[in-house]
């Protein structure tokens, strides 16, 4: 369990692919948001870019092993933004299955290669 802080090359570079798509997507909901589904202004504009630029803050923390948990708290955020639009519940989701799958794929394939 341990290697859950472990921090790799690999885990970092998987893990910031992730955030990084994932600000992209959370950034466009801000405009779907207002547009489609009447949230106000301020509060869609405060939801979508400001965990957008938490992604990319936490991407950049990825050097520290704290930051992988600021992650995880990103894509329950994530997640809960499916109040806002819809369809978050379900892209949320499928961003915090590629955050798993890329902390444990990274801990796999680098395992493998240590030996």
């Amino acid at each position: 369990m341990n290697y859950l802080f472990e921090v790799t090359p690999g885990k970092r570079r998987l893990c910031a692919s992730v955030l990084g798509m994932e600000a992209i997507v959370v950034a466009l909901t801000t405009p779907v948001a207002i547009a489609i589904n009447h949230v106000p202004v301020p509060l869609a504009v405060t939801v979508g870019i400001g965990l957008a630029v938490l992604c990319v803050v936490v991407t950049g923390m990825l050097k520290r092993p704290f930051a992988y948990v600021a992650g995880s708290v990103v894509q329950i955020l994530a997640i809960a933004t499916g109040f806002l639009v819809p369809a978050m519940f379900f892209l949320g989701l499928i961003f915090a299955l590629l955050w798993i799958t890329a902390i444990f794929v990274a801990h796999r394939v680098e395992g493998a290669t240590k030996r």
